[in-house]
């Protein structure tokens, strides 16, 4: 089930920004944005899990940045990530904010509950970077985040309307 759900809401947010941006780009760019998503089953879909990342840190790892790009500053919204870059989701692709990313290493988006990180990924892997996405965000981080009240407000929300689903 959470893995359909993350799959649906990887493929919902790229359709949304895919659809209206293929008709202001060439061909060209359109079929390079088209060959990136073709791989992104086999890399599952550039999502990491937060065990993944606190392994790597563990570790000593030093091949992975993270970059927190929750919109409101991490200080007001229960703590960051150690050693986390802030950059908003929206401004990440500004010039000056892309020369912050390193491009030698994985680039790790968290947002608040997974959703907006998965916004600049394709954009930054188009350019070049090997960005990805952590799973469910800052809510699989930090223990009673908002981000997982937001999740379970909306499940709880969709078990008590029992909106219709087409089989």
């Amino acid at each position: 089930m959470r893995i359909g759900y993350e799959r649906f809401v990887v493929v919902a947010l790229i359709l949304v920004l895919a659809v209206p941006a293929y008709a202001l780009v060439s061909a060209d760019t359109a079929t390079k944005f088209s060959d990136i998503l073709l791989q992104a089953p086999a890399a599952n879909h550039w999502q990491v899990k937060a065990d993944d990342v606190y392994g790597w840190m563990q570790a000593k790892k030093t091949d992975f940045v993270i970059i927190d790009v929750r919109p409101t500053p991490p200080g007001q919204q229960g703590g960051k990530i150690p050693g986390a870059m802030y950059i908003p989701y929206n401004e990440i692709l500004k010039a000056g904010n892309l020369k912050k990313l390193p491009k030698d290493k994985k680039v790790i988006l968290a947002c608040v509950t997974g959703q907006t990180q998965n916004l600049p990924v394709l954009v930054l892997r188009a350019l070049g970077y090997d960005a990805y996405t952590m799973s469910f965000g800052h809510a699989a981080w930090i223990k009673g985040y908002m981000g997982a009240n937001f999740m379970q407000q909306a499940i709880q929300n969709a078990g008590e309307k029992n909106f219709p689903v087409e089989q």
